[in-house]
């Protein structure tokens, strides 16, 4: 990441994209001849759709769709996939080859034993961040949870969940997720809790603070798409949502600022329903994925983090500093806990929505 500072050549990149191109098939053929054989076989790939699509299309299925070994065909999922992706397991019925799912929904799956082991000898999967490890899940991309606030109607410039609660000092129309993820963490984080003692969380201790700001959240939203537009009409002037939602409305002109302190975030990426007879070949285009100049590139449509460090050497200096693995800003992040949401989530939601309702 020393070199994150730095544009990339265009030049060099230019001709790097060349060679890739003209030289991916004979590649392809040289390391996985056993595949090429079968240059007829498909793969099906699932991601989040919109953008999603059209940013791994150029990262992930185009680069591996030229080493001339498969064809990748890509799908929207669901939001959540897990009850499609269990389903497919136990009918031994698989419509979906590869699946991106969060770090959450990994949890849920593997440990119900329905993912396929990944091979993690491949060098490049191996220079992945930490948290992007798992033996039958690879980390793609970095999600922040953060607040943003309108620079335009914020007199003074808050930098905390504190300043979140402090109405007084710093006034103006606040908007939470209907959800209790983020908010009972950020209740927490303004109570004085510290990011490295925030779980197991407190639940009664944040839903007491919850309660002092409850009067003053003009919207719970219920969609991530809701809170670019609600930044750029200027319906907030203060709220918490996914950094890539932010930067969304910070590129369309708004008058937007991100506040990375305090911030939370997870990980989506790729598995494989356990029994499906691709696996071998599902485990090539995963590791394929890995490779830091294939997610250097859809950080070009998605402002999410790449797991892998050395794509900030292809990423232009302020795209760089506008994602969540930046240096800079992964230091100010916490990672959510999946393990105490997945052992707490039913029992919280249903308080939480009682909660509303009072």
């Amino acid at each position: 990441m020393s070199t994150c500072d730095k544009s990339p050549d265009l030049t060099d990149a230019g001709r790097r994209r060349f060679l890739v191109g003209t030289s991916a098939t004979i590649v392809g053929a040289l390391l996985y001849p056993e595949i090429s054989a079968r240059a007829a076989d498909t793969l099906t790939v699932a991601d989040p759709g919109g953008p999603y699509g059209t940013a791994f299309t150029e990262a992930f299925y185009a680069p591996f769709n030229q080493l001339g070994i498969a064809k990748v065909t890509n799908v929207a999922r669901v939001a959540e996939p897990t009850s499609q992706i269990k389903a497919m397991v136990e009918a031994k019925s698989f419509l979906w080859d590869v699946v991106s799912v969060s770090s959450s929904s990994h949890k849920l799956l593997s440990s119900q034993g329905l993912l396929a082991p990944l091979d993690w000898t491949d060098p490049e999967m191996q220079k992945l961040i930490p948290a992007a490890h798992q033996s039958d899940w690879m980390g793609t991309n970095v999600y922040g949870t953060v607040l943003a606030f309108r620079t335009d109607k914020m007199t003074r410039r808050p930098q905390s969940w504190a300043d979140f609660y402090n109405v007084k000092d710093f006034p103006g129309r606040r908007a939470l997720p209907k959800s209790p993820i983020t908010c009972l963490e950020g209740a927490l984080l303004a109570d004085g809790v510290s990011a490295q003692q925030l779980y197991p969380l407190d639940v009664d201790r944040a839903f007491r603070k919850l309660d002092t700001i409850k009067p003053h959240i003009t919207i719970w939203w219920t969609s991530y798409g809701q809170t670019t537009q609600l930044l750029q009409t200027g319906e907030i002037d203060f709220l918490a949502t996914s950094n890539a939602r932010v930067q969304a409305a910070i590129d369309s002109g708004a008058p937007v600022k991100i506040i990375w302190n305090q911030g939370l975030y997870g990980l989506e990426g790729w598995a494989i329903p356990k029994g499906n007879s691709k696996a071998a070949l599902a485990k090539k285009f995963i590791a394929s994925c890995a490779n830091g100049h294939h997610q250097a590139a859809y950080t070009k449509l998605l402002a999410y983090g790449p797991t892998s460090p050395s794509a900030f050497d292809l990423i232009p200096a302020q795209r760089a500093a506008a994602l969540p693995t930046f240096k800079d800003n992964f230091a100010q992040l916490t990672q959510i806990d999946d393990s105490w949401w997945g052992a707490n989530k039913d029992k919280i939601f249903d308080r939480f929505n009682a909660w509303l309702l009072r």
